[in-house]
């Protein structure tokens, strides 16, 4: 599952923008980013790259296909597989949920 809305997101408020001044940036509307950060809509190819040209990432990091990790974690119970994704929210995100 991507998570490219929390991604953009991030990286954003990283730089104290607005989503207005992404827009900007990007060259597209205020809307079309709340859309994307919301994950009501995806970026077209064009607006990605741009995306990543203006956070200075690769568009692998925005789609998360560069240093991905797999964890077996079969055998979990409900609350436990929750336990572990809450975990990893907030090492990823540096926020508490």
């Amino acid at each position: 599952m991507i998570n490219l809305g929390n991604i953009i997101r991030s990286l954003r408020t990283q730089r104290n923008w607005s989503q207005e001044d992404l827009a900007r940036r990007v060259g597209v509307k205020k809307s079309s980013i709340s859309a994307y950060e919301n994950d009501i809509r995806l970026p077209s190819y064009d607006v990605l790259i741009e995306l990543a040209r203006v956070f200075d990432v690769s568009t692998d990091y925005l789609l998360e296909v560069e240093n991905r990790h797999i964890i077996d974690v079969s055998g979990l119970s409900e609350p436990e597989l929750e336990a572990i994704k809450h975990l990893i929210r907030v090492m990823k995100y540096k926020s508490f949920f």
